[in-house]
């Protein structure tokens, strides 16, 4: 499966970022990856790989690009819960950096460079994304409700500015929707209030706790990793590209 190093002219300079799909030609849907905050790194190419061998050329940029290219901090082998509080430290600048501003300007370059790929067919795309990516996965959605068919996020956090900033956000989307939470990220009454919040916007969602799992579950390189909630994320991933996207 071809992994492809690649530079996407943005706003801002160019954004590092590679490109997995199958290595047999023709033309396949295109899927938008957005890493969680710890940002490309082995563990994201082999998830990405795993999701382009079931038929999708899938694009994953580096988030933080502004500041150097990936990784733009440096990461153990294994990020275990020691490590984590450093790295959340050099991290928490760089997401506070990241503007809604600054997010929106990135996706309209990379949806114009996923979609302008000769391997990708034509056709709506799909936006996924892990921890802060799958915040980033819902804007790209609503910013651009007529290209983006399909938006996963796991183990992402779901907020807005104001009291009508998640009315803003989800009220233009379009696209079909799966949120797959950690235990601990979200409560019974916190997910019935944004199943609630989805409805009223008439989103097309399943919105569903992952049980027993913590901050992270898909990410093999960390102590949260659970791998039958991996499993689970594809379980749920899969049929979801499949029903939305056009393959052929």
């Amino acid at each position: 499966m071809p992994v492809r190093p690649l530079l996407i002219p943005t706003a801002d300079g160019h954004a590092d970022a590679f490109a997995a799909f199958p290595g047999h030609g023709g033309r396949y849907p295109g899927v938008l990856m957005y890493p969680d905050g710890f940002g490309i790194r082995p563990v994201l190419r082999e998830m990405a790989r795993e999701l382009a061998g079931h038929g999708y050329y899938v694009l994953v940029p580096n988030l933080f690009h502004r500041h150097g290219p990936a990784p733009v901090i440096e990461l153990p082998e294994h990020i275990g819960a020691d490590a984590r509080p450093a790295l959340m430290a050099q991290l928490m600048p760089l997401i506070e950096a990241h503007t809604t501003e600054r997010v929106l300007s990135d996706a309209d370059s990379y949806l114009r460079f996923l979609t302008t790929r000769p391997e990708v067919g034509a056709g709506p795309v799909a936006v996924t994304g892990y921890c802060i990516g799958g915040l980033l996965a819902l804007h790209t959605a609503s910013a651009r409700p007529g290209q983006v068919a399909a938006v996963a996020g796991f183990h992402c956090p779901v907020v807005a500015d104001g009291p009508d900033g998640l009315h803003r956000l989800l009220s233009p989307l379009t696209a079909q929707v799966h949120l797959g939470h950690a235990a601990t990220d979200m409560t019974p009454e916190a997910l019935g209030e944004l199943d609630r919040a989805l409805d009223a916007a008439g989103v097309d969602h399943t919105s569903e706790i992952y049980p027993g799992t913590v901050h992270g579950f898909t990410m093999a390189d960390t102590d949260a990793f659970d791998p039958g909630a991996l499993r689970h994320h594809w379980d749920r991933l899969l049929p979801l590209l499949e029903g939305t996207l056009a393959h052929g």
